[in-house]
């Protein structure tokens, strides 16, 4: 992920006391752990102010709207008890060449400032800090106590102090390129690790845009670069100081991320806010995708482990307690042929009563042929009671396996990421996981029960017929139960976990051979069939499909099917 280094905030910023200052503060929205949203409200319209502290992704720039789902985070409550109807006046670096800035609040323009929120974008050290008029420390958005940092510690009521200074040298427009680059090359090394070791304000991805720029190797040394090298160099360093003293930015996506200096880019964009946004909410939004899918596979695969260790022990008692037949038939025999039976006898041999076959009888010869019927037969009874016992067990395990394989199925599908809505499908499940006790979360805001769900993926017929398919339980169960109409058809692979289809017909509407293949195909690809050349397809009336009583989501019965081949290999992904 890009570094949202110096150069990127003083662009922002820049932008941000052009078109939002002054404005009123409305509401604060905490999206996670680390991530607020301040509404920001100006003669023109409002805005989300996006501020987060995460480690590897701390940034300030204006957002999207957050959710509408609960903020129970206590940090954005202090802030709008704090902050609530005042305005945002100023915004200042803490420092030259900082990546640290103070958003101050006041009554009104031309008024004092009321409050501070210092955001500092340092890394791992990333926090927000809110403290009143005399820098008081009123709260953060990460506590910093003595044992985490004796240097610098961060709690509430403490004196705000600012980041220790850098150490490194100034850049300046008025440095000769003599000075410069000799103040560069005293240590040999690679241009792209030096500049950022011996001048503040300069990021790695900086150097690799001038030396892209300047069609130089990233990987040369200070040492052999050739005069004109260091001249193209040099320039380039030039520019990017005269763009900072100028606040004159292009921001433009490149290649490999951004820029907004307009070097290396391949499609320029007047809204730098919006550039940014999109850039660092698709990078978290990818990670957080791989970590979530990567954490639920884990998760689930060792459940499923134990589920069916403990499905198999079921069987294995079952196929033991199927014997207890065999042991009331000896008792019966040994009770008949009572005068067969010697004292002391450890086997007798007798014969079937319907087959006339002999059948071996094991004795205890301490006990009487009474006494070992008796046995027999109390063998008989446990085995009985066994079997009783540990079917609704088996049963119940069973229902569980088939559940998680469905859900199991769904995370399959849900493959990359692609678009937010890949990540919301993931989060869904994960959500449904935790509301059925198979993973705990503290931070786990439940949403709204009621909430639509509506992310489907959306096919079309040749003959224009609207084909939805559920991404995990929870839309199956929208699809099937809220969504379905009386003339709709569903589809689903028979006994084998998927998705549930729905093919949208309207009132008249008659579908051909085509159009029932052709959702075939899809209930089929989205199934854990996948990689089959044929999948058998049920299809029927949504009337005619039914949610057992105290099934888990996206478990259904059906009746009056039609089964269809459905062909996976056929459909475009």
């Amino acid at each position: 992920m890009q570094t949202f280094d110096f150069t990127t905030l003083c662009a922002v910023c820049s932008d941000i006391r052009a078109n939002w200052l002054p404005s009123r503060l409305e509401q604060v929205y905490q999206r996670d752990r680390y991530t607020i949203a301040i509404a920001l409200r100006t003669l023109k319209g409002r805005g989300w102010l996006e501020v987060s502290w995460h480690p590897q992704a701390a940034r300030i720039h204006i957002g999207s709207p957050p959710p509408r789902t609960p903020d129970t985070f206590t940090f954005s409550q202090q802030l709008v008890h704090q902050l609530g109807g005042l305005a945002l006046v100023t915004l200042d670096t803490i420092a030259p060449w900082e990546r640290a800035v103070d958003l101050q609040f006041a009554r009104r323009p031309g008024e004092q400032a009321l409050y501070h929120l210092y955001v500092e974008i340092m890394g791992k050290y990333s926090n927000v800090i809110l403290t009143d008029a005399k820098n008081i420390i009123v709260t953060a958005g990460r506590q910093v106590n003595q044992q985490k940092s004796s240097l610098r510690p961060i709690l509430t009521g403490d004196v705000y102090e600012k980041p220790p200074s850098l150490t490194t040298a100034i850049p300046s427009l008025e440095e000769s390129q003599e000075n410069w680059q000799e103040r560069v090359s005293l240590i040999p090394g690679t241009v792209k690790r030096q500049l950022p070791k011996i001048y503040r304000g300069v990021s790695p991805a900086l150097v690799q845009s001038m030396l892209n720029d300047a069609n130089i190797s990233t990987q040369n040394t200070t040492d052999n670069l050739t005069s004109k090298e260091w001249r193209k160099l040099f320039k380039q360093w030039q520019e990017w100081l005269k763009a900072l003293q100028s606040e004159k930015f292009q921001p433009g996506w490149t290649e490999n991320g951004y820029t907004v200096l307009g070097w290396g880019a391949v499609k320029t964009t007047k809204d730098i806010q919006e550039l940014l946004n999109r850039y660092y909410t698709d990078k978290f939004n990818q990670e957080t995708f791989s970590q979530l899918r990567h954490q639920l596979i884990q998760k689930l695969s060792n459940i499923l482990e134990k589920l069916r260790s403990k499905a198999q022990t079921f069987e294995n008692r079952l196929q033991q307690s199927s014997q207890a037949d065999e042991y009331r038939t000896k008792a019966d025999l040994l009770m008949a042929y009572l005068q067969e039976w010697q004292p002391g006898m450890e086997e007798i041999t007798l014969a079937d009563f319907e087959t006339n076959q002999p059948v071996k009888i094991k004795l205890q010869p301490d006990k009487n042929a009474v006494q070992n019927a008796q046995n027999l037969y109390k063998q008989h009874q446990k085995l009985k009671r066994a079997r009783t016992a540990v079917e609704p067990l088996l049963a119940e395990v069973n229902a569980e396996i088939e559940y998680l394989e469905q859900v199991e199925a769904a995370i399959s599908q849900i493959d990359k990421y692609q678009t937010a809505e890949d990540l919301q499908a993931l989060e869904e499940i994960r959500e449904e996981l935790i509301a059925q006790k198979y993973l705990e979360d503290s931070e786990y805001r439940r949403r709204s029960s009621n909430a639509t769900t509506t992310n489907f993926h959306h096919y079309q017929t040749a003959n224009g017929f609207e084909v939805l398919i559920g991404r995990n339980n929870r839309q199956n169960d929208q699809l099937t139960f809220r969504v379905a109409g009386d003339y709709d058809l569903w589809f689903h692979a028979q006994e084998i976990p998927g998705s549930h289809v729905l093919l949208r017909l309207e009132p008249g509407a008659i579908p051909d051979e085509n159009d029932l293949q052709f959702t075939a195909n899809l209930a089929a690809y989205y199934s854990r069939a996948r990689q089959s050349e044929q999948v058998p397809i049920i299809y029927t009336q949504p009337k005619h499909v039914y949610k057992p009583k105290g099934a888990k989501p996206g478990i259904a019965i059906y009746k009056q099917e039609t089964i269809l081949w459905g062909k996976p290999q056929s459909v475009k992904s």
